[in-house]
């Protein structure tokens, strides 16, 4: 019997006949769901951790990028270990590890301890996430069904950031910060005891672990955004942060060099040969760029300027949830008819329209005058991006290596958003000090003696002070965050060609029959 066929009714092209798609896509779903909720829905907690376990601003952003740098460094060797070992029972294991970490991040008691959770968070993710991915490339037929399968995951997985923000605002308001982790355990539970009895395992492809490679990409990664989130902190000239640019370009100059060498490495460089799928990669570094920085600033601005609960803050996200639906869910009809390039460029303008909106914010913006509507711009763009880049991006991929595929576009996801994240921070923390003085020359001059000593025994500005600071930071963190967004609509419109048998293969048609 062919390794491919199943009397379940499983083909020679790994295409899942009958009943049982449904089902496998609902928990393949369910799993990118909970990966990618999972980095939003401890943004709106953030306030609640930083007064309980004593982050600053600048290192609070470590409780994002501890688990976006684990999950987007390792996503490689995550995707190449479902090939070699089979993806669903790789797929089970990186989903349990994810809910132990969540229950261990729910007990953690102070900053080591929950940054070591969020980062084995992030390895259950890496091993999870690509390996769901690569499972709908061998469920479901290429063409329409294939298509839509893509559009429910893409459309998770651009939703499930909103849809994290909402539910972190009910679980902190009704419950505590620590059941935005607690909440994952059961999920996960749920999920892989599903996965199961539903998913069939592919068959094995003979290799090795590029454990080197893993190693070097992941510690070259941290080693850089330690030195921007440093540079925020204590300037450009700390030494500290001059050797972490220093040993980020050394350790990822040694990657580059074993990845050539390697016979079977982590990032299969030969992908970024072809032309569209180089611009897919690209286009969604700067777009995971401004995302990140998105929700983790527009978080501290509702709670901490408008004064929003955290139910309230969760809400205010649900019109991006819904926005962004729609969108993926008419994308990923439209894509046959006019091919990515349009949705790739839109859809990175119109981010670009909103978050240059959100660069006018100040202490006196309001929700619907300010928020709302560049919320809806934004939402509506991730909407058409994310269907269309992760179409183009595995696009006539060779079975074999859709699970690196799949790993390298999660992978430009996650780093680009800890990359980017930590650029912004460390343009936050420069705008901030720099109207640090004016505040504070202010408020010493009406403060009354007790506050006076409790601003030198903590060194923060009370409100309204302090709103003034942080709302310069944000918006200059928001003009950055424009600009990253214009590069990716630049690489869209000028490095995408979309050919006739890319349109043929998103319409189910063999390639050879396209003309």
């Amino acid at each position: 019997m062919d390794a491919n066929a199943s009397p379940t009714g499983k083909g020679t092209d790994g295409a899942v006949r009958g009943n049982g798609s449904g089902l496998a896509l609902f928990v393949i779903g369910s799993c990118q769901l909970m990966v990618v909720l999972d980095i939003t829905i401890v943004n709106i907690a953030l306030p609640h951790i930083q007064t309980s376990l004593g982050f600053s601003t600048e290192s609070l952003s470590w409780v994002v990028s501890a688990y976006t740098l684990a999950f987007g460094g390792l996503l490689l060797l995550g995707g190449r270990t479902g090939d070699i070992l089979g993806r669903k029972r790789v797929f089970v294991f990186g989903v349990l590890l994810f809910g132990l970490a969540s229950l261990l991040g729910g007990l953690a008691q102070n900053e080591a301890q929950l940054l070591g959770a969020r980062a084995l968070q992030g390895v259950g993710g890496s091993v999870a996430s690509p390996t769901a991915l690569a499972l709908i490339t061998t469920t479901f037929r290429e063409g329409p069904s294939r298509n839509r399968a893509f559009g429910v995951f893409a459309g998770v997985s651009a939703a499930g950031g909103a849809i994290g923000l909402l539910a972190g605002g009910v679980l902190v308001e009704w419950l505590d910060w620590r059941w935005v982790f607690f909440v994952n355990v059961p999920i996960a539970l749920v999920v892989g005891t599903l996965a199961t009895r539903v998913l069939h395992e592919s068959a094995r492809h003979p290799g090795h672990f590029d454990l080197a490679g893993a190693l070097l990409s992941t510690v070259g990664m941290v080693s850089l955004v330690y030195g921007f989130i440093r540079a925020a902190q204590d300037g450009w000239r700390d030494p500290f942060t001059l050797a972490s640019f220093g040993t980020a370009v050394v350790l990822l100059t040694l990657f580059v060099v074993n990845e050539r060498r390697s016979v079977q490495p982590i990032t299969p460089l030969h992908m970024f040969a072809d032309r569209n799928r180089a611009g897919t990669y690209g286009t969604m570094l700067f777009l995971a760029c401004a995302i990140f920085g998105m929700f983790f600033f527009l978080t501290l601005f509702v709670q901490n300027v408008l004064g929003f609960s955290p139910l309230r803050a969760g809400l205010a996200f649900l019109p991006v949830s819904v926005i962004i639906a729609i969108a993926a869910g008419v994308t990923s009809r439209l894509l046959p008819a006019f091919g990515p390039k349009p949705f790739m460029v839109g859809g990175a303008l119109s981010c670009s329209v909103g978050l240059g909106w959100l660069t006018q914010i100040d202490v006196h913006s309001g929700y619907f005058g300010s928020i709302f509507g560049p919320m809806l711009f934004f939402g509506l763009g991730m909407g058409l991006q994310f269907v269309s880049l992760t179409l183009m991006a595995l696009s006539d991929v060779a079975e074999r290596e859709s699970g690196a595929a799949s790993g390298l576009l999660n992978t430009t996801q996650q780093v680009g958003g800890s990359l980017g994240l930590s650029v912004l921070v460390t343009v936050f923390g420069t705008a901030s000090r720099n109207d640090a003085p004016a505040q504070v020359a202010d408020f010493m001059a009406t403060a009354t003696p007790a506050q006076q000593v409790a601003f030198r025994r903590t060194g923060r500005l009370p409100d309204p002070w302090g709103d003034v600071v942080l709302t310069a930071g944000v918006s200059a963190a928001f003009v950055v965050a424009t600009a990253f967004t214009l590069v990716g609509a630049a690489i869209a419109l000028f490095a995408i060609r979309v050919r006739p048998a890319d349109l043929a293969r998103l319409k189910g048609h063999q390639t050879t029959t396209a003309a």
